[in-house]
């Protein structure tokens, strides 16, 4: 009864910050796991059939970007409105979409994947905001607790559908997404209320700049300066999911078996979301925020009697195996446990890195502290864009992997790919070659090259941040 009477003080703006950050996740995450599979995939399929070093600097950078520059946004969205700033969010965020889709060359998609992530920089810090205005002290706890829920309501609904929509074409996936951030331009024109803001006679550029000096302030603090340190190895690792995963399923697993599971329990959903007797790379990937909607309470339950700097440790082991599970077999189901168990890492870790922020800053500096948590989010995004880059197509990618093998026994075949001889003209005719069929020669290429090999890699920075914590944790924070 506790919980239904907290539910009945949210008011109206409370609700609509909540559902504009729904359909903005069901949006960018919809396009966000479908997007790596767009850049690296054979231009036959409609993608655009660029190397992983290429995809990497895109990704990498931009989503850099997205989570380092709030620090002015906020800075002009607090100047200028947030109502005006959502407006302009939702409409870069179109027009970016619009520019991914309709672009062919590595300029241009690099330009608009930069534009796309300034929307999202703009939209970042507004409804956190939000939230944070709506709430009091009573009711903040379950209030973000409901943020957090919308968020991963999201980030399942628009990669699954856009698992279902690839089966049309690529264009369907950057129109669902058009069209959700569509329906929050409607929900922030009619619903959406300007919330009441302190008046300041400050200039714009003063209030960024004074944003950096927060920053640089909070930087004077070696120890929590080597704490977000730690914690960039954390974020590389668990941005694979997002940079290398659907790639290595999309190059290496056949989900069959998950599809033929599926078709026996709920054969409409199996037809709906399967291609050809199989479950999409993106689709899979989904399983991670629908694992967080079912088990994210119970998760927080149990992390709750740890230290956050225990539980992070715990939760942050946990997800190393869980990269292990995905990156080193080719079964589907093993691959879904061990998305599952990464899920499982990410809900006791994640939160708590918010959690031991905040309880470690001065009581005079907790905004400061919060507002420098996201570097180490930033700079893990560059070197996740590294990583899944030319360091990963040397150890994981199927065609990297084959021109080895090609070259090795003299086969000739054009060195460039183009519109008339693509990624998957170049798997064909090498299969062909070398008399096996495509689903043979994927098997060789893993058995004799071992792309499984990555997950070593993945899971070891995991736990070098997990080692470094404990390390941070006994000698430096010195604990008894």
């Amino acid at each position: 009864m506790a919980f239904v009477s907290v539910l009945k003080k949210y008011n109206k703006s409370f609700w609509t910050s909540n559902t504009i950050e729904l359909f903005e996740r069901w949006a960018w995450y919809g396009f966000y796991l479908a997007f790596p599979i767009f850049l690296v995939g054979s231009t036959d399929t409609g993608a655009l059939g660029f190397s992983n070093g290429q995809k990497g600097a895109i990704m990498g950078t931009g989503s850099a970007l997205l989570y380092f520059l709030p620090v002015i946004t906020g800075a002009i969205a607090d100047k200028v409105g947030y109502k005006k700033i959502l407006l302009l969010a939702f409409a870069i965020y179109m027009s970016g979409f619009y520019m991914i889709n309709i672009f062919e060359g590595y300029t241009l998609v690099y330009f608009a994947f930069v534009w796309t992530c300034v929307g999202g920089a703009f939209f970042k810090p507004i409804i956190s905001a939000m939230i944070a205005k709506t709430t009091n002290d009573e009711t903040a706890s379950i209030g973000f607790g409901i943020f957090y829920m919308m968020i991963n309501i999201g980030g399942f609904i628009g990669p699954f559908i856009a698992g279902a929509l690839l089966k049309l074409s690529w264009d369907y996936v950057f129109y669902m997404a058009i069209a959700a951030i569509g329906v929050n331009v409607l929900l922030t024109l009619f619903l959406f209320k300007e919330p009441g803001r302190d008046k300041d006679s400050n200039s714009l550029a003063y209030n960024v700049l004074q944003a950096f000096r927060n920053i640089w302030i909070t930087l004077q603090n070696w120890k929590y300066v080597l704490f977000l340190i730690i914690m960039i190895l954390f974020w590389t690792a668990f941005n694979q999911l997002y940079y290398s995963f659907g790639i290595f399923i999309d190059q290496w697993i056949d989900t069959t078996v998950v599809y033929n599971g599926l078709h026996t329990v709920w054969p409409w959903l199996a037809e709906t979301i399967g291609d050809n007797g199989t479950i999409s790379a993106v689709s899979m990937t989904s399983m991670d925020s629908f694992f967080i909607i079912v088990f994210q309470l119970m998760v927080s339950a149990f992390v709750m009697r740890f230290r956050p700097l225990a539980a992070m440790m715990g939760g942050i082991l946990v997800l190393a195996g869980g990269l292990g599970l995905m990156f080193s077999t080719q079964s589907g189901w093993l691959i879904l446990l061990g998305v599952l168990i990464f899920a499982l890492g990410e809900m006791g870790s994640s939160p708590k890195f918010t959690e031991y922020v905040g309880a470690i800053a001065p009581a005079d500096q907790k905004a400061l502290y919060m507002g420098t948590s996201f570097l180490p989010i930033a700079a893990a995004h560059k070197l996740a864009g590294w990583l899944s880059g030319d360091f990963y197509e040397g150890i994981s990618d199927k065609y990297y992997l084959l021109h080895q093998e090609v070259s090795e026994r003299g086969l000739q075949f054009p060195t460039e790919y183009s519109e008339t001889f693509t990624k998957n003209d170049f798997f064909a005719q090498a299969a062909q070659k070398m008399s096996m069929s495509e689903t043979e020669l994927t098997n060789f290429l893993w058995q004799n090259y071992h792309p499984s090999n990555i997950w070593m890699v993945f899971s070891g920075i995991a736990v070098l941040a997990v080692v470094l914590l404990w390390l941070y944790d006994r000698f430096v924070i010195g604990r008894k």
